[in-house]
């Protein structure tokens, strides 16, 4: 049983590919499944199955363009409700793989939908957890709640994540190995590991969710202080019950023009500096200048679902990769069209002086907009007013207009997409991005 581990870091992903004796499984896809191929190719084994261990909410999966173009067969849970076609696969259900036994445990507390796939071969054995069990931590219980039309209270799925820790590892081995669905960076959970992989027995001895405790300590420490959660959460979760579109279709139908214009949501992705040189009005300035930015996570939890944008490029080789990130979680299907900038109509944003602000900070007004789960454990200035990113767009028009705007957050990143936020939002007001200057005032 060979095991291969894929990573795309935006999201803090992990998908799996398992072959045995020719014959491959695909567990959890990312939105396009060409390295999977690609893989397949390479190891000469024909794909057999692809496996959700629930409908993911932070991305979309490939599953069903997967089944539509190799044959593989979908396998789920039948509690997940899927609108495509599948094979139940629970508790008493397995398949062959080449030599190895690939059976279903359903571990609900992340979703009532979740399971974790069991794979045996000889001595070997191999847990996919999904979301459930994660390395030194569980899936958080609250994605459910106000999410799409899947809903559950987070009360429920907490109690049900430790019924799940408590009972439904408990017939395995200390040495199977632990591949979950997510690392450290993901919004699924609050503090995991940044290992990619652990062993059970690991886990037993260093996962607090596995420490001796009541029910009512382990959902308090559960639902304590998790992270935000971004708009396109729930909309993922429903294209994944229903399965995305080919993404190679839905792709092409997004139109691409240079030296061009754009009116309403505009999204430009270039570098801070190169936005601070010249933008269009409206525009919000989400990075995507590396392959590790958090692009997708911030155009989610600042663009609603449905709500139509545009999308500033560099340049035109910057098109296919651009297109590829929106997709990931969906958002292709808004996207009206793909531009490079024309010279003219550009606003300039001002850089601030650095040093005035350190002697009269009071002459501005001080926007904190990290996330509140940041904000509560210290605040740089006490003075800042507290406006969460994901929350901005919203809460702009409560922000004093009287003085000049300082945007900050923890490291520079959202703090160019906060400022450039305020700039469209509040008429009149000078904003300014404090940016990687921010470092100076940490305590």
């Amino acid at each position: 049983m060979k095991i291969e581990q894929f990573e795309y870091k935006p999201l803090a992903h992990y998908s799996y590919i398992l072959i045995s004796d020719g014959e491959m499984a695909i567990i959890d896809p990312e939105r396009n499944p060409m390295h999977y191929y690609a893989y397949a190719k390479a190891n000469n084994a024909t794909i057999k199955a692809v496996f959700e261990t629930h409908p993911h909410a932070d991305f979309v999966s490939s599953h069903l363009q997967i089944h539509e173009e190799t044959g593989a067969t979908i396998y789920n849970s039948e509690k997940l409700g899927a609108d495509y076609p599948h094979q139940p696969f629970d508790e008493g259900n397995s398949i062959k793989i080449g030599k190895a036994t690939l059976g279903a445990i359903n571990t609900p507390g992340h979703s009532p939908d979740s399971i974790t796939i069991v794979a045996k071969e000889g001595d070997q054995t191999v847990l996919f957890t999904g979301d459930t069990l994660f390395i030194g931590d569980v899936g958080r219980p609250d994605l459910r709640e106000k999410a799409g039309k899947m809903q559950a209270k987070r009360q429920v799925l907490a109690e049900a994540m430790y019924q799940t820790i408590q009972e439904k590892f408990t017939h395995l081995p200390d040495d199977a190995i632990v591949y979950p669905a997510h690392g450290a960076g993901s919004l699924c959970g609050k503090s995991m590991s940044d290992a990619n992989s652990s062993t059970l027995g690991n886990e037993r001895m260093g996962n607090w969710a596995f420490k001796k405790q009541t029910k009512e300590e382990f959902v308090d420490h559960l639902l304590d202080s998790q992270p935000f959660i971004p708009s396109y959460f729930g909309y993922n979760v429903d294209i994944n019950k229903t399965g995305a579109a080919t993404l190679r279709k839905a792709l092409a139908a997004v139109p691409f023009k240079m030296g061009a214009t754009a009116k309403g949501v505009i999204v430009d992705v270039r570098s801070e500096s190169d936005f601070k040189k010249g933008h269009l009005q409206g525009s919000i300035n989400i990075q995507a200048t590396s392959e590790d930015s958090k692009f997708e996570t911030w155009l989610g939890a600042i663009v609603q679902p449905e709500e139509k944008f545009s999308l500033v490029i560099d340049k035109p080789e910057d098109l296919e990769p651009m297109l590829e990130r929106v997709a990931k979680i969906g958002y292709e299907r808004q996207l009206q069209t793909v531009l490079t900038l024309a010279k003219e109509s550009l606003l300039k944003m001002k850089p601030l002086d650095l040093q005035d602000f350190k002697q009269h900070p009071d002459k501005y007004t001080i926007v904190d907009i990290r996330n509140q789960s940041e904000i509560n454990e210290g605040k740089f200035f006490e003075q800042a007013l507290e406006h969460p990113l994901n929350e901005l767009r919203e809460t702009a028009n409560k922000i004093p207009t009287d003085k000049p705007v300082v945007v900050h957050c923890a490291g520079g990143y959202r703090s160019a997409a906060g400022s450039s936020i305020l700039e469209s939002e509040l008429d009149g007001v000078t904003v300014f991005d404090l940016s990687e200057d921010v470092n100076e005032f940490k305590k």
